[in-house]
């Protein structure tokens, strides 16, 4: 009888994708950190967050494109970009939907409480497998799919209200508190009923704000995947900067309209909005969000969505802890239960990752070791080998062989 071990060789290709591992997570975490701590008393922003996010897909071009032009000029750029129009036409489904997605986060985040957020947020663990199968023909085996669904059981135990663990709390004296505390116009600090400060904290209710994660969830799933197909399938010969500025460029484009439908094309950059959006902490926000756009290509291209979710699940921990530690936002046990159940999925998930790598000419031969290695529950690995390409390549390199390819460890 074999150990089991954690292959991380499999999980983590190289050096560079443990780095990007760790450097996602933290951006992610702090990304739900900041903009909460970026509300007003109610919630709500005083800046009009789809200017920030047009402003944000904005930066993420400039630094697209800066760091294209290091090695080429700028004129290559353009020209890329217009002999990439067919892919550039592409990118407009995922742009749409990470438009969408980058939106309704702000929405959300001003419903839920940052933990409860990102734990919603993992539903998309399942939708993600299904699509990983559908698009790239990567059959996931049994023990890859209890992992997954481990992990969505682990999120929804975060529906169990809170208040099931404390019988106090369902006293009449606590109710009428919360009452008394309502109809005073206070935000009471922990009612009865799942909330906290006018967060959501106990997970799904049948309400608006429900169905709004639900899309953002979705979208997610989507534009994951449908992103990671372009990078590695469709463009996979596209430099990876070339395909972020069209990635940006479209989002921009989407944006804006969103502007024009809500009336707001002109309005949002009068003097008053951009002095609102100066300030230091939305600032921040902004550039940990273009951080964030810019390291997930580098994760898809290198990794793969699904291991981008389980990235997601283990910053709910880190998570949960800054938001008590800043917001004093409590943990309770169902938190706890959900956090540990993600946690010992994504341990699962360890042991059988999926490995899809970018569809280039040629085969790595370490790469057909390790599939060699396996059995039965990575039988798939076997029938997709193939290098995985540097991902900043120059346009003199872009024509060498095979001897630039990225060396798996």
């Amino acid at each position: 009888m074999t150990n089991a071990r954690v292959n991380w060789s499999e999980l983590f290709p190289s050096r560079k994708s443990i780095l990007i591992f760790i450097t996602y997570m933290s951006l992610f975490v702090s990304q739900g950190i900041l903009v909460t701590a970026s509300q007003r008393s109610d919630n709500s922003y005083s800046y009009n967050t789809v200017l920030v996010v047009l402003l944000t897909e904005t930066l993420k071009l400039v630094i697209s494109a800066g760091l294209y032009c290091r090695e080429n000029s700028f004129k290559s750029l353009i020209a890329r970009v217009i002999e990439g129009s067919d892919v550039l036409l592409l990118y407009f489904v995922p742009a749409f939907l990470y438009c969408l997605y980058n939106n309704l986060a702000f929405v959300n985040l001003s419903t839920f409480d940052p933990t409860t957020y990102y734990l919603l947020l993992q539903l998309r663990v399942v939708i993600t497998g299904i699509l990983f199968q559908i698009i790239f023909k990567k059959y996931l085996s049994r023990k890859q799919w209890f992992s997954l669904l481990l992990l969505t059981v682990g999120c929804m135990l975060k529906q169990w209200n809170f208040s099931l663990f404390s019988a106090s709390e369902h006293s009449p004296e606590a109710v009428t508190a919360a009452a008394a505390a309502n109809a005073a116009g206070s935000l009471p600090e922990s009612p009865a009923d799942g909330t906290f400060r006018g967060k959501n904290i106990s997970g799904f209710d049948l309400s608006y704000s429900a169905l709004l994660i639900l899309v953002q969830t979705v979208c997610s799933c989507l534009a994951g995947v449908y992103n990671e197909y372009l990078l590695k399938k469709k463009g996979s010969d596209i430099n990876i900067y070339v395909q972020n500025v069209f990635m940006y460029l479209d989002s921009i484009v989407c944006n804006l309209l969103i502007l024009l439908l809500q009336g707001e094309l002109v309005g949002a950059f009068t003097r008053e909005n951009l002095r609102e959006i100066a300030r230091f902490e939305v600032v921040v926000i902004m550039l940990n969000n273009a951080a964030i756009g810019i390291i997930t290509s580098f994760f898809l291209k290198y990794m793969n969505s699904i291991l981008k979710t389980f990235a997601s699940a283990l910053e709910l921990m880190f998570t949960a802890v800054l938001c008590y530690l800043l917001f004093a936002i409590p943990v309770y046990l169902n938190t706890i239960l959900a956090i540990f159940v993600v946690s010992y999925a994504i341990y699962l998930y360890s042991l059988n990752p999926v490995v899809n790598l970018s569809n280039t000419p040629g085969a790595s031969k370490a790469a057909l070791n390790v599939s060699q290695r396996n059995t039965d529950d990575r039988k798939s690995l076997l029938r997709t080998g193939g290098a995985r390409s540097r991902a900043n390549v120059s346009d003199s390199e872009d024509e060498a062989s095979g001897a630039l390819q990225m060396q798996e460890v």
